[in-house]
Order: C-alpha cells, then structure tokens, then sequence
C-alpha cells in the first residue's frame, strides 16, 4: 500500500497547561508541515480551545474538546494538588468518547507523559501510543532511572539527605539527592513510568547533541525507540509578520528604538508566580541598575509600573508572543525562571540566562544553564542591581564568556533543525515509522 496515499490519523493529548500545549502543537505543525498525509486531531480542554492561537494552524491540523477537568483551568496554580488530580482521574473517559467519533480512526496516540492513562487507552484498543516529554531528557532520565530506590537510596521512611550524592545512574553527574527526587515527586512518576515502559514510542522535546550524554543513557532501558525532535519551539513561524497584533506592534516598535543587544527581557512564566515582596526586589534591582529591559509581567503590571521608569529606558507588558522579541536585536539577556520551552527559546535565540527558577522542574533546569553549559548565572540573594549590570555589560569579561558559550549552543540548535540536522532526521523517522504503523493498522482491520 502506498504510504502516501493511505491515512495517518494522528491524535494529541496534551497535559492542559501552556507549558505542555505549546510544544505539543508545535511539534504537530512540524509533523503536519513535513507529512500532507498525516491528519492531527489535536485534543483540548474546554477553556484552552478559547486561549490557544489556532490562526496559524496548518489545514490537516483540527480540534476536539472534552469538558474542563476544574470550572475554572486558570486557577489550577492556587488549586494544583486538586487540579493534577483532576487531570489523572478525570479526563480519560471523555478522551475515550473522543476516539471513539473520529474518523477515520486513530493510527497513534500522541499524548503528554504525564497523562500516563493515555498509554493504557492505546494498549486496550490497540493504538500505539508516543509519550511525549515536554522538559530536558536530563529530568526524564533522572526521574525515570528509579533505580535510585532499588540502589538504598528511596527506603519506605523516605528523608532528604543532603549530604547523599547519586553517583550510580548512567549518563547523570553526580548530583545531591534533593536537586534529583524529594518523596512527593517519585510516588508520582513511578506510576507514570511504569506506563511508559508500555509505550510504542518516545519523544523528546531537546536537541540531541545538547544532551546526548542523558539520552544514551535511556535508550538501553527502554525497548522502543527514543526520538529528540527539539527544539519545540514556533521557530517557523518567524518568517511570518512579526506584527500580528498591537501588543506585538507596540514591542516591536520599542526594541527598534534601542541600541543592539541593549534590552534585558524579564519573564517569570505564566503559571506559578513569586512573592510581591520578591517581584519589588527584583524591581528595585532592575530600576537601579539603569539597565534597559522589557518585562513580560502578567497581572503585576500595574503595580510594576509603579515601582519602575516607564519608556526609554524599559517597558512592563503583561504578555507576549516570546520568541519574537527574544530574537530582536536590541535583546541581549534574558532573566527566565527556567521552564524548559524558555531555556529552548532563548537557546534558539543565542542569548545568555539569568536564572530565576521557583518550582518543579525549574532547579534542575538551572543546574544544566549555570553548571553544566555554563551560558548563564543564578539569581541569589545578593546585590541585584549589580549583577545585572555586569550581566549586560558587552564589555565585561565574564558576560562575554556567557555570549562566547551561548553562541555554540545556537549553532548546535539551528543545525539541528536543518535538513541534515539530528532533529529533523528524527521527525522524518518517526514520521516513517508511524507511517508504516499506520498501513499496518488499515491492513489489520480490512
């Protein structure tokens, strides 16, 4: 049967949080773009079908819905251990009602690691199932390689020593326990690494040779291939008008007046948020450091704007599309709290971190920025004002070691998503294989 000719019917669940949307449908306009006869259901909760942009969405990209998991999504920061609940128990059977309308039916389930039941719906009806990891292959391979409990160091009256370093898993550097796991976190992923074994595949949402070392590391412990289809960022659709909208008119305008590599952009995510007598700190530092900034600051900017000069020298926005202003000229920094699609952008952006991380994934993020690529600095609890300044200074020796290192990473990124570049040749195979996986299906079932 002619590939080509024959349907792949792709269906995506992601985890219902920006942070996990975004690069899902990234990745499924990439799949959509390279393979006209793939069709991508792409699968969302109520409420984010109303906050997604799908202007851009290429035709055989289209959308299901099924019901909010909470009344309200955006409240899941203030309610996270009953929203992440929600998400485990609740959104599997209408995700089923969902497979069972589509047609044609679905050759591959496309779903967010976290969503480990969706791996289980695959396996019942005999849909091979792409789990599909959204941070650095550093935090799968840390979090998969539960050894550590089989090695001594998880024992059933679980403490943190900070002293005990996990020197033992393949492919990690030694690091402190509590920079790895803490008990909470590992009596979740256990139960969804345990679904993931069952998986037919596994994407990864990094560039290979970025970490190479921790992907090697899996691929002996795990029966199916693994692919590194970073990064999942909307980098092709830079070409399009970078002024779609006011916001984006009125932050563009401004970089066009500053001086190059001038602007330190500011963004803390749009999930979980510091405290205000955090966010006055770091406002105080910005404001006497008299470095330039744009500083994306959802509902704080109004009272941000208070606290800092407001024009030449720097603009508060609540939001806006990232990637744009990271990869303008007059950028030369970026002060992020070290979610894994920033890190990617600003890579992609060739620009050095100051690193801010709050929660989750965040710190380990920050440990592959500041010591093991060593292209950013933490943010302590020392003179903010100071190092900013340093941070931005084209002169200072040890900034541009922070550009110098950065600038190897870029080129490493930008070749990886090249014709020749180890991400794309990894799309194509995954494309092919579940191509063939697809006829397989259609044959089975004629």
């Amino acid at each position: 049967m002619d590939l080509r000719a024959s349907t792949c019917h792709v269906v995506a669940m992601p985890y219902p949080g920006r942070g996990h949307i975004n690069p899902l449908m990234n990745l499924c306009k990439i799949l959509a773009s390279r393979a006209p006869h793939v069709a991508i259901t792409f699968v969302l909760t109520e409420e984010w079908l109303t906050l997604i942009d799908s202007d851009q969405k290429p035709s055989n990209v289209s959308f299901a819905t099924i019901p909010n998991v909470l009344p309200s999504e955006r409240v899941r920061a203030q309610h996270f251990s009953e929203f992440a609940g929600a998400v485990f128990t609740k959104m599997e059977a209408p995700f089923k009602e969902v497979l069972d309308r589509l047609c044609p039916p679905p050759t591959l389930i496309v779903a967010d690691t976290l969503l480990f039941w969706a791996v289980h719906v695959g396996n019942q009806r005999n849909i091979p199932v792409a789990s599909f990891w959204t941070t650095a292959a550093t935090n799968f391979s840390s979090l998969y390689h539960s050894l550590l409990e089989q090695n001594g160091h998880l024992p059933q009256n679980f403490v943190s020593p900070r002293d005990k370093k996990v020197d033992f898993v393949s492919g990690i550097p030694p690091k402190h326990l509590t920079d790895v796991v803490d008990e909470k976190v590992m009596q979740t992923f256990r139960s969804i690494f345990n679904w993931v074994r069952r998986a037919q595949y596994l994407l990864l949402s990094s560039v290979y040779e970025i970490e190479s070392q921790m992907v090697d590391a899996l691929k002996p412990s795990l029966s199916f291939p693994i692919y590194t289809i970073g990064s999942s960022i909307p980098y092709f659709e830079l070409e399009g008008n970078p002024r779609s909208n006011s916001d984006s008119n009125y932050i563009i305008n401004w970089l066009d007046r500053q001086p190059g590599s001038s602007v330190l952009y500011l963004s803390l995510g749009s999930f979980l948020s510091v405290s205000s007598s955090k966010m006055d700190e770091v406002a105080a530092g910005l404001r006497d450091s008299n470095v330039r900034f744009l500083w994306v600051a959802r509902d704080e900017v109004s009272r941000l704007k208070e606290l800092l000069p407001d024009g030449d020298m720097g603009i508060v926005v609540p939001w806006c599309n990232q990637l744009r202003p990271l990869t303008h000229p007059s950028v030369g920094g970026f002060w992020t709290h070290c979610r894994w699609n920033s890190i990617q952008e600003g890579v992609y952006a060739g620009l050095p971190f100051l690193a801010y991380p709050i929660a989750m994934d965040q710190g380990l993020n920050c440990k592959l920025v500041v010591d093991d690529w060593k292209v950013g600095w933490r943010v302590g609890e020392g003179d903010i004002a100071g190092l900013v300044r340093k941070f931005m200074d084209s002169a200072d020796s040890d900034s541009r070691e922070l550009r110098r290192r950065v600038e190897g990473l870029r080129e490493l990124c930008r070749h990886a998503i090249e014709s020749d570049g180890s991400s794309e040749t990894n799309i194509r195979a995954f494309i092919r294989d579940i191509s063939h996986d697809a006829v397989k299906i259609q044959d089975s079932s004629s």
